[in-house]
């Protein structure tokens, strides 16, 4: 094999490799931006624009990169990358764990946090022009792959050539093909293998955080290959080869070459490190973001475990006030909670008020007993169950995270609060998406609970949607109701105006919303913890009464005047359709 055609060959693999990782960086930064900002659809859509315009300026900007240093400015562009795309992956995580000035303007913090993807972008926008030019120059703009892609490019380009000539005009183009065409379609392949590579493999086995490295290392390893095959390794000036008419690489800056090395060694004992890495630094960035959102040394944030299922982040963690003065929060000085990804999901000091709410409140609407259909949508920690157990119910369960709810079937954490209750037997669980559930059944229930996420991310916008509402109502028996815990009206007005909006449009005429109450910090006086809402198409009984549950009974006064109301209707508010999103029910935490 000549000279040229070994040479050809580095340069496609080398194509090949940094456009895997080009691809891979959108997906990265697209994740990261979502998991801290949420708005799946939003961050994604956002960043591949910025990214893809980025990729143009740098491509555009290659022709005035000097034209008789090309594997120099190649070189530099990939230790560039190396160093700017883990970098950039940290800013955004440290615009997220420390307190930013409330006179900061959102704007430049929004501006800060995309910063990386417009430099990684932009300096990914001159590789492709790079290599091209250096495969062209390579022998005269004629360049000949290795026989094995030489073999299956034929083989594809005849399959595809005698598909197009059943509707079009086609004459098959005979010889070599130009630089530019093979290595469009060397980096067209490693796009395709790192798209599937990034949401098979990196992400879901090794994480986030390992994933960045993983790629900076794959710039390096690149950057490190070309230099070796195409240095003359001489002591002095690292001077590329020239003899044959090959490609000469030019002058290479030893600190450069030096920083690279460094770089590679690094990311090399992260990647091999991976999971110690990925817990200590998210654990670093979850304590302080947490922390955050207290007062000034009000909490100290240790977390206690983290786990990601195929559906989300789950983080165990204690909060410990460190405040001064009596702790406004819960009883005591350390308590332990739960998060799903960002949004708080259950802490020891209001996990019993939040599930009276949910359940033992509304139970006064319906009869107990076995005849008695209840629907539970999500509440995969299974605490919902035990309270409705207490009814002697007939329950139907459905989440979708079947690993986090067979882990918490057993965790000493969650045994505290659900008593064994998947034991239960009046339950039925299956595994499944909620909304997917409500198309398939013909069941009718007396309640439905939704004990479902905050609507923080646009991936839970069908449970929110009023697609999802028409169902939950065609699905409700006679006197059947469905109930909600709430975003605050106060806190979230644009949320609650496009949610209550949402609910109306479905059908559900009817609502009656209540607080939940708790003696949380244990003074003697009780706090408003969490608010839910029932909604009914149509006018049901009072919440006191006759069929008043022991708990409504027992806190009568907070309920004695709650009573069934229109659900309001807001002017210029649009619901939210799945096929119409209206992003307003998204809240930011």
């Amino acid at each position: 094999m000549s000279t040229t055609r070994t040479d050809t060959g580095t340069l496609l693999a080398l194509t090949f490799v940094v456009s895997f990782c080009s691809f891979a960086y959108e997906f990265v930064y697209s994740e990261l931006l979502t998991v801290m900002y949420g708005g799946t659809v939003t961050q994604y859509v956002i960043t591949v624009g910025l990214y893809f315009f980025s990729l143009g300026v740098g491509a555009a900007l290659s022709d005035d990169l000097d034209a008789t240093d090309l594997g120099g400015n190649f070189f530099r562009t990939e230790v560039f990358l190396a160093a700017a795309a883990p970098a950039g992956f940290l800013l955004v995580i440290g615009l997220n764990s420390v307190r930013i000035p409330q006179e900061v303007p959102p704007v430049v913090i929004w501006t800060l946090a995309r910063l990386p993807v417009i430099v990684v972008g932009f300096l990914s926008g001159f590789e492709l022009p790079l290599l091209t030019h250096m495969v062209d120059e390579l022998d005269a703009g004629e360049p000949t792959p290795p026989s094995w892609i030489r073999t299956v490019g034929i083989r594809v380009h005849d399959a595809i050539v005698s598909m197009l000539g059943t509707v079009w005009a086609v004459e098959r183009a005979e010889g070599q093909r130009s630089g530019l065409s093979v290595v469009l379609a060397m980096d067209y392949v490693g796009g395709l293998v790192g798209a599937v590579v990034y949401a098979r493999v990196l992400y879901p086995v090794l994480g986030l955080i390992p994933t960045i490295f993983v790629l900076a290392l794959l710039n390096g390893v690149a950057a490190l290959v070309f230099v070796a095959h195409f240095g003359s390794w001489l002591p002095v000036g690292w001077r590329g080869r020239t003899e044959d008419n090959t490609l000469s690489l030019g002058h290479v800056s030893t600190v450069l070459l030096v920083v690279c090395l460094l770089l590679t060694a690094s990311y090399a004992g992260v990647v091999a490190k991976h999971d110690a890495a990925d817990e200590r630094l998210s654990q670093l960035y979850l304590e302080q973001q947490i922390e955050n959102e207290y007062p000034p040394g009000a909490m100290h944030v240790d977390i206690v475990s983290q786990d990601t299922t195929t559906y989300q982040h789950v983080i165990r963690y204690t909060r410990t006030w460190s405040g001064s003065g009596p702790n406004p929060h819960f009883t005591g000085e350390t308590e332990q909670c739960l998060r799903l990804g960002t949004a708080v999901q259950l802490c020891e000091s209001w996990a019993d008020s939040y599930h009276q709410g949910l359940v033992d409140v509304p139970m006064s609407l319906v009869d107990s007993g076995p005849e008695t259909k209840v629907l539970v949508v999500g509440g995969g920690d299974w605490i919902a169950i035990d309270h409705l157990r207490a009814y002697n119910v007939t329950v139907d369960h459905v989440d979708l995270d079947g690993e986090f709810m067979e882990q918490t079937k057993t965790d000493p954490f969650f045994r505290t609060w659900h008593d064994d209750a998947y034991e239960y037997d009046r339950l039925n669980t299956t595994v499944a998406d909620g909304y997917r559930y409500l198309q398939q059944t013909n069941e009718t229930y007396d309640l439905v609970l939704l004990d479902v996420p905050g609507a923080t991310d646009d991936d839970l916008l069908q449970l929110y949607s009023t697609e999802f509402y028409r169902s939950v109502r065609t699905h409700l028996s006679d006197d059947g109701v469905v109930v909600t815990w709430g975003y605050s009206p106060d806190g979230y007005p644009a949320h609650h105006k496009a949610f209550v909006n949402t609910v109306g449009a479905a059908g559900f005429t009817h609502q009656l919303s209540y607080w939940v109450r708790e003696d949380i910090d244990s003074d003697g006086d009780t706090e408003r913890v969490e608010q839910f809402y029932v909604f009914a198409p149509g006018d049901r009984r009072p919440l006191v009464g006759a069929h008043e549950t022991k708990y409504v009974r027992t806190h009568r006064e907070h309920y004695r005047d709650v009573e069934w109301r229109a659900v309001p209707r807001y002017r210029g508010v649009r619901a939210n359709s799945i096929f119409h999103p209206n992003y307003d029910i998204l809240v930011d935490t």
